[in-house]
């Protein structure tokens, strides 16, 4: 099983918009990606498993309440902000990158999809002065260094069912760079949630605020 048929298979209770809005996603990257290489190439072929369900993980570690507010740092071409914003549309996802060609992109699949629920800004994440709920990223530097970006960014109220926190996909052996986190941490193994091998030595990492 590939394609589309993945994001099914594991999210099997989404509505028929919702179904609609993931099978567009596959055309309107590979529109932008001729333009602007926001996907890399070798990925392309498996875009559903790579990206789309790498960055629908995270919905099995957390559901978020209506009304989240959702902060994705690094989010390149929109990963994983737009296969969550799809998700969860009553959360609100704002995602930033510090490439302005790769917001445009975020942008246009956005209003493509009719995604009211995203915002998209081209900005380094430690000059985002908002608070949110979470904060979600795809391994876009290690963490002691991420930590540094998200610093008083977190709304003082709890919400979900998980304290406000990060929500970080990551691959690999994570001890040493974990080591000086001096906050509450767990970690979800993906292969607990998918059977595909890409998923094999992959992770979220749940950082307690």
């Amino acid at each position: 099983m590939n394609g589309i048929d993945l994001v099914f298979k594991y999210f099997p209770d989404i509505s028929d918009e919702q179904k609609e809005q993931f099978e567009r996603l596959e055309e309107l990257y590979s529109e932008w990606n001729a333009q602007i290489n926001v996907i890399s190439r070798k990925d392309t072929d498996n875009f559903y498993e790579r990206h789309v369900l790498h960055s629908l993980a995270i919905a099995k570690v957390m559901e978020f309440k209506d009304g989240s507010k959702i902060l994705d740092i690094g989010t390149g071409g929109g990963f994983p902000g737009i296969p969550l914003a799809i998700l969860f549309p009553n959360s609100n996802f704002l995602l930033v990158d510090s490439i302005g060609k790769k917001i445009t992109v975020v942008k246009e699949v956005a209003n493509a999809l009719g995604l009211n629920n995203v915002r998209a800004t081209h900005e380094r994440a430690e000059n985002i002065k908002e608070q949110f709920d979470f904060i979600v990223s795809r391994a876009v530097t290690a963490m002691p260094k991420f930590l540094l970006w998200t610093k008083g960014k977190f709304l003082k109220q709890n919400n979900n069912s998980f304290k406000n926190g990060i929500l970080y996909l990551k691959g690999g052996d994570l001890k040493e760079e974990m080591a000086t986190v001096k906050k509450a941490i767990q970690y979800f193994d993906l292969p607990d949630f998918y059977s595909e091998e890409f998923f094999e030595t992959k992770k979220v990492v749940y950082v307690r605020n």
